[in-house]
């Protein structure tokens, strides 16, 4: 805890969202306000968002968060992608933009994520950083309205706000796609906020729909199984099974395509809180928010973004297990025991390394699967701060957060996200623009006259590579050959609850 002092006031002159009108800490004298400062990248942000809902519904009458965007990524002091960021993880309470960090620094905060505690009467009393302080929050807005309560001090009424999701409802047929899949017969798609995946011909006709598009834990058939904000994929043609991270469910589940059956096959459905490297059989081993898969042999490797490790799944065994990573949030080679990470969201391989897009240093990583089993930085300055826009060699290379990479032919293609751009690096640290001018936006066309807006996920197949343009909500279609970019059209796709194509 820290002394009660009065509550610097919040800016009225800087950007709102969720909100039709600046709040202020006078007009809401009464209510006990929590201000969570966060930044859209970081994933121990997005993971105490659902203890945020829990408490602002559980005491709406009395509490009110509001989320303090400071951004850490050039990228993310734009308002439109805050915007977005709110749409893809349905925040529901109001959020300044903390322009130049001011409010920050008036808060004297030091750490993404922190939780300011303010009392009705307009004092900071409390505060907390980092994640899983849900029952800590409670119990002490509990007893501050019991406090107040009895001064007579607090003020018992909902706040009524304008969400941006009543303003942009998510009705695009596809909703922040996160990742991608080409295998030899069809295109799958990680329908990341519409919580279903979607397998399509490469012409794009609707093969199935697997998932209610309700986000839960259920296994079943692919009309009742549900998921909760899907990601990477990994398919096992011999076997036609599909393996799926889960990542908000913090799960790993097996589609058999043939049966059309979805399995939890590792995973609680519950957080891990452990950060210390282990393992378990898989289902009775918590996860830590698997960002992406890729399948070697008989073994499943997992970014587990959550934890900053690389880890492994033996299928025969059920075992999963760390396989590197210390779980420190940085940029450290060496031995896969001394290895650091961080925040692991794209994974792909050549059969003797495993290539990770580490995002949130902006670097490419190699991770050993043969002798000496080494990990190395392959390109990007390895830094949690050293970000940026630059082509060219190892260490001087700067990506912004990137988050999707995928190896062919001897060369990695990098999705550099908050550049707005895909990347061909090779083995040895190269590092060239080959799509997009560094714009947002949806543009066809050739090489860097085309944009995209956040791409996150890439698969390549014969000659194509395939994108998903996040923010955009589809999936972009690549000419290896000409670098000619269009737009996929998936025929007869909506969103839930809006059509159900024909032919399914």
């Amino acid at each position: 805890m820290i002394p009660r002092v009065r509550a610097p006031e919040l800016p009225q002159n800087y950007s709102w969202l969720n909100t039709d009108k600046p709040l202020s800490l006078k007009q809401m004298k009464g209510r006990v306000i929590i201000l969570d400062f966060w930044t859209y990248c970081c994933i121990n942000c997005l993971h105490i968002l659902p203890d945020l809902k829990y408490l602002e519904q559980k005491y709406k009458e009395s509490l009110t968060v509001i989320g303090v965007h400071s951004a850490k990524f050039d990228n993310e002091k734009e308002t439109e992608n805050i915007r977005q960021a709110i749409l893809r993880y349905d925040i529901e309470h109001p959020v300044l933009v903390d322009s130049g960090f001011r409010v920050w620094e008036e808060y004297a905060v030091r750490a993404w994520p922190s939780l300011m505690i303010i009392d009705p009467e307009g004092y900071v009393i409390g505060s907390v950083s980092g994640e899983g302080k849900r029952d800590v929050l409670e119990k002490l807005i509990q007893q501050l309205i019991q406090q107040h309560r009895e001064k007579g001090t607090i003020n018992f009424q909902e706040l009524s706000l304008t969400l941006e999701k009543q303003r942009q409802p998510l009705i695009t047929p596809l909703a922040f796609p996160g990742k991608v899949l080409a295998t030899e017969g069809s295109l799958l798609i990680a329908d990341s906020g519409h919580h279903r995946l979607v397998m399509s011909s490469f012409d794009g006709e609707i093969l199935h729909l697997i998932g209610t598009g309700k986000s839960g834990l259920v296994d079943g058939a692919f009309h009742e199984a549900q998921f909760f904000a899907p990601q990477g994929m990994a398919f096992d043609a011999e076997n036609q099974m599909l393996y799926v991270a889960d990542t908000e469910n913090h799960a790993l589940r097996q589609i058999d395509l043939q049966r059309q059956v979805v399995e939890t096959i590792a995973g609680t459905g519950k957080q891990s809180r452990n950060i210390h490297p282990h393992g378990g059989a898989g289902l009775e081993t918590a996860l830590n928010s698997p960002w992406d898969l890729v399948k070697v042999g008989n073994f499943l490797f997992i970014a587990m973004a959550g934890a900053h490790q690389i880890w492994q799944m033996d299928l025969e065994t059920s075992i999963v297990k760390t396989y590197a990573g210390i779980s420190a949030e940085a940029c450290i080679d060496g031995s896969l025991a001394e290895s650091a990470f961080a925040q692991p969201s794209g994974i792909s391989n050549n059969g003797q390394e495993l290539y990770i897009a580490d995002s949130e240093v902006s670097s490419i990583r190699g991770v050993g699967i043969v002798e000496p089993y080494q990990v190395r930085t392959v390109c990007g300055s390895g830094g949690l701060f050293g970000f940026g826009d630059v082509d060219g060699q190892g260490e001087d290379v700067r990506l912004q957060h990137c988050l999707a990479v995928e190896y062919a032919e001897n060369f990695l293609w990098v999705a550099d996200t908050y550049n707005h751009k895909i990347k061909l690096v090779s083995l040895s640290g190269n590092c060239q623009t080959v799509l997009g001018d560094g714009i947002a936006g949806l543009q066809d066309g050739r090489g860097k006259k085309t944009r995209f807006f956040e791409p996150s996920g890439l698969s390549v197949m014969g000659s194509y590579l395939y994108i998903s343009d996040t923010n955009n909500h589809v999936i972009r279609r690549v000419d290896l050959d000409s670098f000619e970019v269009i737009t996929l059209e998936l025929v007869g796709l909506c969103a839930p609850d809006v059509c159900i194509p024909a032919n399914l």
